[in-house]
């Protein structure tokens, strides 16, 4: 028990993809890597990063990271990175397949969900996502808001 809690001290979380929760029904999560610059990994470690519009594509046996906006480091002049280009994702081969196998035949999406820094090295959570329809946003938003009613129902009771 001990070591799951220290893994979890040294893990420094960067940004996460709320939204992801509330557009895709998410399950099989799994950790990857990032190919970044040197401006990219400072700019992390300031604490910016965006995964609002991201996305993961696969491609010639390869995985990308989509339009995950990363601002430029403005210490770093020139010699900046773009701030939505496209980033390799570092996988197994068992795992590339397996993931671009359900995304082409069962429909699926694969969503990042978050950015975080564990042991000096950055890594993104992806999740394989299958899209919510609007009934089914509509009750968890119905579920949302009756948690908080009891809760302020409990906060006056007691």
């Amino acid at each position: 028990m001990a070591k799951k809690d220290e893994a979890l001290q040294d893990e420094i979380l960067v940004c996460q993809n709320r939204k992801a929760h509330f557009n895709y029904f998410l399950s099989d999560f799994t950790e990857a890597g990032i190919e970044l610059k040197g401006s990219e990994i400072k700019a992390l470690r300031a604490g910016h990063c965006s995964l609002d519009d991201a996305y993961v594509i696969f491609s010639h046996g390869e995985c990308f990271l989509l339009n995950a906006n990363i601002p430029v480091f403005q210490e770093n002049g020139i010699f900046s990175h773009e701030p939505t280009r496209t980033r390799k994702l570092l996988l197994h081969k068992s795992e590339i397949a397996k993931f671009s196998q359900l995304v082409d035949r069962q429909g699926y999406t694969i969503v990042p969900v978050r950015v975080y820094i564990r042991k000096g090295l950055c890594k993104v959570q992806i999740a394989l996502g299958k899209g919510k329809k609007n009934y089914d946003k509509r009750e968890t938003i119905k579920e949302r808001e009756d948690k908080i009613h009891m809760a302020k129902a409990m906060k006056g009771r007691g």
